[in-house]
Formats: C-alpha cells, structure tokens, sequence
C-alpha cells in the first residue's frame, strides 16, 4: 500500500494566516520578532531585527475602519439585545456604556492595524508609486498566481 504524499505546494505555509497572526500580536511580519510599532500606532520604519521596509505598508484608515466594524458587530449589536439598555435612565447607560467603549476601542487599534499590515505584507501591496515589474506575481499560500489584470 502506498502513503499519501502531499504535493509540495500544500506544505508551502499560509501566508496571509502568517502575516495576519504577526500583525496581531505587533510584530514584523516579515520576520516575526522585530516590534512593528516604535509607540502607540507609529510604525517602525524597519524591523530593527530583519530590517524589512514596513513603512512601505499604508494601513492609513483601514485600521479604524475594521475597528469600528468590529466594535459594532461584536459589541454594540448583542448590547441592545439586553434589556437594560431600554429601562436604565440614559445617563447611567451612556455613562457606563461609553468609557468602556472608549477603551475597547483604543484597545483594539493597534493589534488591528498589525493585522492590516500583516495582511497588506501577505498580499505583497506593493510600496507607492510602485512599477508593475517592481511588483511581481502575487502568491498567497505557496500557490502560483497570475499577476494583476492591468
């Protein structure tokens, strides 16, 4: 009986998963030790461990975007679906309701923007001003793909 022998291109790692988990957790994508932040959101211009070009990623309002997406599909959506929403004098309502959604937010921010540049460093966008043989074929998972329509 003969084992099963994956094609080599099914062992090739998952690019975009990589660059997204990286992102999370703040670091290089490329390398996945480097700080991708040097504050709260300002992007380290290299990876002081891979020296990868990470200010070449512009993740400039996508990171809010999703943020605010997240909030409140995840957040705002099940809180009106409690009824003390709806009974609670406004004032306690806002007033406890807001600060944590304040904070949450700040919270997510910066893990969703290295999510944005980890996932903008799997899809290889190319840097501003870019050429199209700078830029090459676009290979997401070890798989080989034909470059962009023009």
């Amino acid at each position: 009986m003969t084992e099963f022998s994956p094609d080599p291109v099914d062992k090739a790692p998952n690019r975009m998963g990589q660059g997204l988990a990286r992102g999370f957790r703040r670091l290089c994508p490329n390398c996945g030790a480097g700080p991708l932040f040097k504050g709260y959101l300002a992007v380290q211009a290299s990876c002081p461990t891979c020296g990868h070009d990470n200010a070449q990623y512009r993740a400039d309002d996508a990171a809010p975007y999703f943020t605010i997406l997240v909030i409140g599909h995840l957040v705002i959506g099940p809180l009106l679906v409690f009824p003390f929403i709806l009974t609670a004098p406004i004032g306690l309502v806002l007033g406890t309701t807001l600060p944590a959604l304040a904070v949450l937010t700040l919270c997510l921010l910066p893990v969703i923007k290295g999510a944005v540049i980890g996932g903008l460093w799997a899809l290889r966008a190319p840097a501003q001003g870019a050429t199209r043989e700078e830029i090459g074929p676009y290979d997401l998972g070890g798989t080989a793909t034909s470059p962009p329509r023009p």
